[in-house]
């Protein structure tokens, strides 16, 4: 295939950044898309010119690192990462813009890479549990219910990659931060921090400057893992109890 690539170029965070136009040749449909920008920086190193940042790391759709806005969709037309997404979805001759994450929560580095470490603060804010150090506890001393379980294992397949930002037109972060809140909170071993998690998670989440929610549905649709949209509702359902608790003390 020969394509036509409208890619954001941006030197640093300080420098003004713009769209700029490459051609590229003999891209096979069964190349990912990354491979396809692989090929690009190839060209570009053989001319002297400086190649395409642009995040990455396991290229198997598990660690959320790879995130491009193709053609105004996060991680582009198919509902998978952008490391799973393969130029069979496209035909040639076609023109493809490729942008990083927008968000004022998540400032560009260079180029298409963007700085998500404001996903790293709320996470430090309460997504972990209390655990006694020592040997592994007996795999079945903590009875958790099937439904719950499955509810857990549903928020935790979130990798992070900040999708759900990215569709949002708020730049609202309430679906990752859900999805962290509630595959803790309702397990047993999360029991513990259940208030201090969702109520200290949202206020730092909001200190990072994320737009607020409208449920406009945007985030669950880009998310390449599924997270459902109802695990925002689960969440305000747990802040609202986590509140009230909290002011009667």
């Amino acid at each position: 295939m020969k394509l036509t690539l409208r890619v954001w170029r941006q030197k640093n965070a300080d420098a003004e950044g713009a769209m700029s136009t490459y051609e590229v040749d003999g891209i096979s449909s069964d190349m990912s898309f990354l491979e396809m920008l692989d090929t690009l920086n190839e060209e570009l190193i053989l001319k002297g010119e400086d190649p395409v940042a642009f995040d990455h790391d396991c290229r198997e759709g598990i660690c959320g690192a790879c995130s491009l806005v193709i053609n105004g969709d996060a991680h582009g037309p198919e509902r998978t990462t952008t490391c799973q997404l393969h130029m069979r979805s496209f035909k040639d001759g076609d023109t493809i813009d490729i942008e990083p994450w927008r968000a004022s929560a998540f400032p560009v580095i260079k180029d298409l890479v963007v700085d998500r470490s404001a996903f790293d603060r709320i996470i430090q804010a309460g997504g972990y549990i209390t655990a006694p150090t020592g040997a592994a506890p007996e795999a079945h001393a903590t009875p958790v219910p099937k439904p719950d379980a499955d509810f857990a294992f549903e928020h935790a397949e979130c990798i992070g990659c900040g999708a759900c930002v990215a569709a949002c037109p708020n730049g609202a972060a309430m679906l990752f931060t859900s999805a962290k809140v509630n595959h803790l909170n309702v397990l047993p071993q999360g029991a513990p921090e259940r208030e201090t998690r969702v109520l200290d998670m949202v206020a730092q989440m909001d200190e990072e400057g994320f737009g607020g929610c409208t449920l406009t549905g945007e985030c669950a649709t880009a998310c390449p893992k599924g997270i459902p949209l109802m695990s925002i509702t689960g969440m305000n359902k747990e802040w609202l109890r986590a509140t009230r608790k909290v002011s009667k003390r």
